[in-house]
């Protein structure tokens, strides 16, 4: 069985549902129970996590290509996302792709005072137009695993003017990512990234940093933390960390550790192993008689097979754990992942 997870994981079952929450690492769980039972003892004095969460900030800034500046940490998607969505003028155009993840539309939908568009996720490029404010979409899209094509739209939108908001929740810790190619990038750790939920990213390039309102600046946004402690912040970060939700240290001091280990085995290797993988699964499926969703030539981590949602109580009585969305069987794959998994699903599929 290959795997490049080596002893960092033991999954007790084929574990395939990295698309709903990733497997946690040895290492993370430890660093939790560690710093936990400072906690209990006294010997923690709850100030001292701030070294793993610059740490994960680093290790995030390195996986998406981009400087750690240009990092904002948070707990949530949506809570990024409401920051762009507070950004826009009344009347903006934002364009999405139909059946969009709603925590990258709602932020916007609530404002009540936006032009919002809908349009297929293949005709997302051709669809921007001058009037067109922000392109927001992932980057992989959740129901079904289908890659955007991020250089069409990227040239649709600097064509027209538009700022870009990509979600690469579904993407980042298996795809190599450029996230300074967007003005702003959301990622939920809990998913590929490996980390627990608390943990999500946001990236801003520079220009764009100065559009989006500081809504949670407290002490920890300051440009000197320690000695913001009191009265108002009277000079906020310069960097994107101004834009930080105060973090969740126990996800944290996790994440960092889990970041480590994707940089460790590489995107690059971890790409190859898991679209090689879902390749497999998805020629399987097909000899079953059925067709899985077209995710093009370069390939995704994830696979949905319409109609199969139905199949998941049968597949876990196999010790087999994925996801339905959309009326799809949705399976995944990661680093703890290998061939022997893509055998045993299709066995349990077959008829």
């Amino acid at each position: 069985m290959t795997t490049l997870g080596g002893a960092e994981f033991a999954p007790e079952t084929t574990y395939l549902n990295t698309s709903t929450a990733g497997l946690l690492p040895r290492s993370a769980v430890e660093a939790v129970r560690d710093l936990a039972a400072k906690s209990a003892t006294g010997s923690y004095d709850g100030s001292d996590g701030y070294e793993s969460v610059a740490s994960a900030r680093t290790s995030f800034a390195r996986i998406a290509g981009v400087d750690p500046g240009r990092v904002a940490l948070g707990g949530s998607v949506a809570a990024h996302v409401a920051l762009v969505a507070a950004s826009l003028p009344a009347g903006a155009e934002v364009l999405f792709p139909e059946g969009e993840f709603s925590s990258v539309i709602t932020p916007f939908t609530i404002r009540g005072d936006l032009r919002l568009r809908y349009v297929p996720l293949d005709a997302l490029a051709e669809s921007v137009r001058p009037s067109t404010a922000l392109v927001a979409f992932s980057v992989v899209q959740s129901v079904d695993g289908r890659p955007a094509d991020t250089a069409a739209i990227l040239a649709a939108a600097s064509a027209h003017g538009a700022r870009t908001l990509a979600d690469a929740s579904q993407a980042a810790g298996w795809l190599p990512l450029d996230a300074g190619a967007f003005d702003y990038t959301v990622t939920g750790g809990f998913k590929f990234l490996l980390s627990p939920r608390g943990v999500s990213f946001l990236t801003v390039t520079e220009e764009a940093q100065g559009s989006l309102p500081p809504l949670y600046a407290g002490w920890v946004a300051a440009e000197s933390p320690w000695d913001s402690t009191y009265g108002p912040v009277e000079q906020l970060a310069s960097s994107a960390r101004r834009l930080d939700a105060p973090p969740s240290f126990l996800a944290y001091h996790a994440a960092a550790r889990s970041l480590a280990l994707l940089e460790s085995t590489g995107i690059e290797a971890i790409h190859a192993h898991t679209v090689s993988l879902a390749a497999e699964f998805r020629d399987g499926v097909a000899g079953l008689g059925h067709t899985p969703v077209d995710v093009g030539a370069a390939g995704s981590a994830i696979v949905a097979v319409p109609g199969w949602g139905k199949r998941l109580e049968s597949l876990r009585e196999a010790g087999v754990v994925a996801s339905e969305r959309g009326g799809n069987l949705r399976v995944a794959f990661h680093l703890y992942n290998s061939s022997a998994d893509v055998a045993h699903t299709l066995e349990a599929l077959a008829p």
